[in-house]
């Protein structure tokens, strides 16, 4: 029992007195994936025509076995004393198969039968996260103490999307679910599916949140092909290809963070132009510093100078965090200190009159001589002269 191709003008012209029927399934649409077609008596006669349209395969079954079968568009008669053809269209191999060894897991079918699997592409299935899903965000990366290193930043996302399949192997889909079904539609499987899809959806975010691929969380809808192409590398729809159906598309359409994650970024920006901010603190406290330090009127005058801008209207150099503000002060605390020993320091600087070096001590660091009283010391005789003098009595040198 088999099928012979006819012309498509013959079915409609010099055989169209000689077949019996015709059995046909118009259209399919985007909803209907398994329809079931037979004569008004269950049984199809020699010379009978069966019409495979574009986008279409057609299996024929009598009492749980396949007669033959055909993916290839056209006109086929219908001859019982030929040999199954299998007309390989996409589905030669699963074609043979299904003719040694299908059954309906021991059921039968007490007639013929053409069942009509629609191959298109399944359009417009939608998916969405019920609750957040976990995702880590490489884009906001966290320093992590233990190690030295970062750490993705951990934050929750709902995504929306949708996503196409199609019929891959009509026996498994016939097994598995539609059985001998007169009409198996979408709505009867696409529930189940979008549960699937969503954990094959959590394994695929999972992998784009590893070190490997480092995705920011932001941009996983422009990730489709990088999506698919883990799917297929993982098998992660493996529950779904056991029922004959294969994922073609998967778009993520739009991906939003639960209050807390938006929260935490929130954070971490505010932190990150804080750090920004102190860096620059640092730099321009460093540079005021130095302006204080060689201020003619002292450096006093000038940290007082410091201290005024920086109270003045919240100050120029003031963190926009508690945090920054708190670490500059303490950096410029910590600056003062040590310019105001420096100034200290230099007040207390006496020159020595046997050798001239500039020393802080109550003696001489290269000659080991006293340091002079409060009286001015002539640097040309060493003679002692008193403040008011201008000029040394004794050689009568000019004195600073």
């Amino acid at each position: 029992m088999g099928l012979i191709k006819a012309a498509f003008n013959a079915i409609g012209s010099e055989l169209h007195d000689q077949w019996k029927d015709l059995i046909s399934c118009e259209n399919m649409g985007n909803d209907v994936l398994m329809m079931k077609k037979t004569t008004d008596t269950g049984v199809i006669s020699k010379k009978s025509v069966i019409r495979v349209m574009p986008g279409q395969c057609a299996i024929i079954m009598q009492n749980g076995k396949v007669l033959d079968a055909s993916a290839e568009e056209g006109d086929y008669v219908f001859d019982e004393s030929t040999a199954p053809s299998f007309f390989a269209g996409n589905f030669g191999a699963v074609f043979k198969e299904m003719w040694q060894r299908f059954t309906y897991g021991g059921g039968t079918l007490n007639q013929q039968a053409v069942f009509y699997f629609n191959t298109k592409e399944i359009m417009d299935n939608k998916f969405g996260t019920a609750t957040p899903i976990p995702f880590q965000d490489w884009s906001h990366p966290v320093p992590n103490q233990m190690t030295g290193g970062l750490t993705p930043l951990s934050v929750k996302v709902k995504c929306y999307g949708k996503y196409t399949f199609k019929i891959a192997d009509p026996a498994l889909f016939m097994k598995e679910i539609a059985g001998t079904a007169d009409v198996y539609k979408k709505e009867q499987i696409v529930e189940q599916m979008r549960t699937e899809v969503m954990s094959v959806f959590q394994n695929v975010l999972n992998e784009l949140g590893t070190e490997k691929y480092k995705v920011p969380v932001l941009e996983l809808p422009s990730q489709t092909d990088e999506i698919k192409e883990l799917m297929d590398e993982k098998i992660y729809d493996e529950p779904i290809r056991k029922r004959g159906l294969n994922i073609v598309v998967f778009a993520v359409e739009s991906v939003t963070l639960d209050e807390k994650s938006e929260e935490y970024i929130n954070q971490y920006i505010l932190s990150s132009n804080a750090n920004m901010q102190q860096g620059t603190l640092t730099s321009a406290y460093a540079e005021a510093v130095k302006n204080a330090a060689s201020n003619s009127n002292g450096a006093a005058n000038g940290f007082m100078g410091i201290g005024m801008m920086n109270m003045a209207g919240g100050g120029v150099f003031g963190a926009t965090t508690a945090n920054a503000a708190n670490n500059a002060a303490a950096n410029t605390a910590n600056v003062a200190a040590q310019t105001a020993q420096a100034q200290a320091n230099l007040e207390n600087t006496w020159k020595c009159p046997k050798c001239g070096k500039e020393n802080t001590g109550k003696f001489c660091s290269e000659c080991g001589a006293s340091k002079p009283d409060g009286s001015k010391v002539c640097p040309k005789c060493g003679a002692k002269v008193g403040e008011e003098n201008k000029f040394c009595p004794e050689c009568g040198e000019k004195l600073n």
